[in-house]
């Protein structure tokens, strides 16, 4: 796991090309080079900072070169099935290291950008055609690693995180547009980025820019694999079949990412798919499986119990952090700075913690991100299929009406049937879930009103998907990829840990999409109820019977207290009047009433809007 960055550019120089790696030292201590090299007219440079994960010698060092001299590359990420591809798509080649990098690269050499759809792993790289004087950029399956790019008037500059392209190109400018989306989700929506000029590569691509074209090639050709090429005419329905083929797919992806020549352990919460994950790791691991979890002290909510008796049964060498919530809420000013753009979820905050404790002991870990979507764990699926019933649908507006003389409980539940969108059913139905602001409320918060939330709000090709499973994968596509993800990989290379994610191995995600329904929710409304079956078979239910709570902090009770200088300072007359996005007197309105406390369903609103002003006041002042 590593940072990336670099350009092509008749402006940048060498300077600008360190300048830029340095930003990234954070995600690859171990080593760090650029390639650089000067044409007639343009400059190209590739930055590398290595977090040694295989192959520790200098040989996996990068920039690599190919065997051929043609190409050159960096690259963050892990490929599992290094070893396959090099056995099966090569004879009597010889090999310089025994790293994936390596392999990578010289399947691209080899084969071009066929290769990538064979890569197993999670992956952002580009690769420098030094004879053509092409660029390559590719992104793996689902988007675990990340690849954000600027390109304009032949300048093509890209990095792992959007601090390297600030860095070197100061004058980005505020993508307002995006503003109205992130009031609705709480996070920047692919492919954009808060930056204009900045876009993410989208997962399970690639695009090649061509310096004597000043062209960059975005086509749909490019794309190697996208979920709906993966939802097929027919559904799994045979419960043993379905959980013998579960089992092996995931015994198969635990046993490929366990690969590592660092230590290696599970963060693990004792919840269903941190426990999952450890569990299959015990059973394909040579050695003692470490793990990891935090215990809040002082908390009204602390899974460490739980997350110690799973490691008891399975066996684990396991590592509890004690913390309070002033160590959390010492964390926070330096939040923008880890994750470089408007970014809600305050789950980062324990995330981040528990890298910190596992770096001291391991360098990757495992984590059970991908279960909830792939096979229905949120009690927003069970409202989705609520919501879309055809009375629901004709009575909304009473039912609306109706709730807003009840508790604050019940006018939460109410904003789901707010002017109920048949078109915007899935952001709907998320903004409200997660206590973010309606269509019709940005409509009247916003200074300017000009938004459309159609490119998020899509239909999945294929056979006819019930409402559940349309929601589950939109999550998938747009929540996990864009928000869950983010958290893990910024929060856990803040420390130079490397995350891996099993449940998202490319297989089992192909498989998930097509399971029958009544198999990840069944009859009696048990959520996750396949993935739980092949669980148990490793822990006890006894061990796991307990609603789910989630990886979050008291933000609701934080926002009155410990952090409401953030709120007042940043939701301010001055501040908000001065950056002219929102109306003051409706951000006034909003925060007067999340202090009365008879809304603390406001808390995620107030918290949107703290987050969106500190951002961008900071930028400009």
């Amino acid at each position: 796991m590593c940072g990336i960055t670099g350009f092509i550019s008749p402006n940048l120089d060498r300077q600008n090309l360190e300048t830029a790696t340095v930003c990234l030292q954070h995600r690859g201590p171990d080593a760090g080079d650029v390639y650089f090299y000067k044409a007639d007219n343009f400059n190209i440079g590739l930055g590398h900072r290595r977090l040694a994960i295989i192959d520790l010698s200098p040989a996996g060092n990068q920039p690599m070169y190919s065997s051929c001299g043609r190409y050159v590359m960096v690259y963050n990420g892990e490929v599992y099935n290094y070893n396959e591809i090099r056995s099966t798509k090569f004879t009597n080649h010889t090999w310089k290291s025994g790293s994936d990098t390596e392999v990578i690269l010289e399947s691209f050499a080899k084969y071009g950008c066929e290769s990538f759809q064979w890569l197993n792993g999670i992956f952002a790289l580009a690769i420098w055609d030094i004879q053509e004087q092409t660029l390559t950029l590719a992104r793996d399956h689902v988007g675990v690693k990340p690849l954000f790019y600027y390109f304009k008037e032949s300048e093509l500059i890209f990095a792992s995180e959007l601090k390297a392209i600030k860095a070197v190109k100061k004058d980005l400018k505020i993508n307002y547009s995006i503003i109205p989306s992130f009031l609705h989700l709480g996070y920047i929506v692919h492919p954009h980025s808060i930056y204009e000029g900045v876009q993410k590569l989208t997962a399970g691509s690639w695009v090649q820019y061509s310096f004597a074209e000043n062209k960059l090639q975005i086509e749909a050709s490019n794309v190697f694999w996208k979920i709906q090429d993966h939802i097929k005419n027919s559904v799994v329905k045979n419960k043993l079949e379905a959980k013998q083929q579960l089992n092996g797919l995931l015994c198969d992806a635990v046993q490929k990412q366990l690969v590592s020549d660092v230590p290696i352990g599970t963060f693990l919460s004792g919840g269903t798919d941190s426990s999952l994950v450890t569990a299959l790791a015990t059973k394909v691991s040579d050695t003692r499986v470490k793990t990891f979890s935090i215990a809040i002290t002082d908390g009204k909510i602390n899974e460490a119990p739980f997350a110690a008796e799973v490691a008891k049964h399975l066996n684990t060498e396991h590592y509890e952090l004690p913390i309070t919530q002033k160590e959390i809420l010492d964390m926070i000013p330096g939040f923008l700075n880890v994750y470089d753009e408007p970014f809600c979820d305050s789950s980062a905050f324990p995330t981040m913690m528990v890298s910190k404790l596992a770096r001291k002991y391991v360098t990757v870990t495992l984590s059970g991100d991908g279960g909830d979507e792939l096979f229905f764990g949120y009690g927003s699926y069970l409202w989705a299929k609520r919501l879309n019933s055809t009375i629901s649908k004709m009575a909304a507006p009473l039912l609306y009406q109706g709730s807003q003389l009840m508790s604050s409980r019940y006018k939460r539940i109410g904003k789901l049937f707010a002017n109920h969108p048949s078109s915007h059913f899935q952001s709907h139905l998320f903004s409200q879930d997660h206590y973010f602001f309606t269509e019709n409320e940005i409509h009247d918060l916003l200074v300017k009103k000009d938004f459309d939330f159609s490119s998020f709000n899509y239909s999945f090709s294929g056979r006819k998907l019930d409402i559940i499973e349309q929601t589950s994968f939109w999550d998938i596509e747009n929540y996990l990829k864009d928000n869950l993800l983010v958290k893990v990989d910024r929060a856990s290379m803040r420390y130079a840990l490397e995350t891996r994610v099993p449940l998202l191995d490319h297989r089992v995600i192909e498989f998930a999409l097509n399971l029958d329904p009544q198999l990840k929710i069944n009859k009696d409304g048990t959520m996750k109820y396949l993935l739980k079956e092949v669980l148990y078979d490793y822990v006890p239910k006894t061990l796991l019977d307990r609603p789910k709570w989630g990886f979050g902090v008291p933000l609701v009770k934080w926002l009155k207290a410990d952090l409401k200088w953030l709120v007042d300072k940043y939701c301010s007359k001055e501040v908000v009047e001065s950056l002219n996005i929102v109306e003051y007197e409706k951000v006034a309105k909003i925060v007067t009433k999340y202090y009365s406390g008879k809304n603390d369903f406001l808390y995620n609103r107030v918290w949107a809007l703290t987050v969106l002003h500190w951002f961008l006041y900071e930028q400009t002042n």
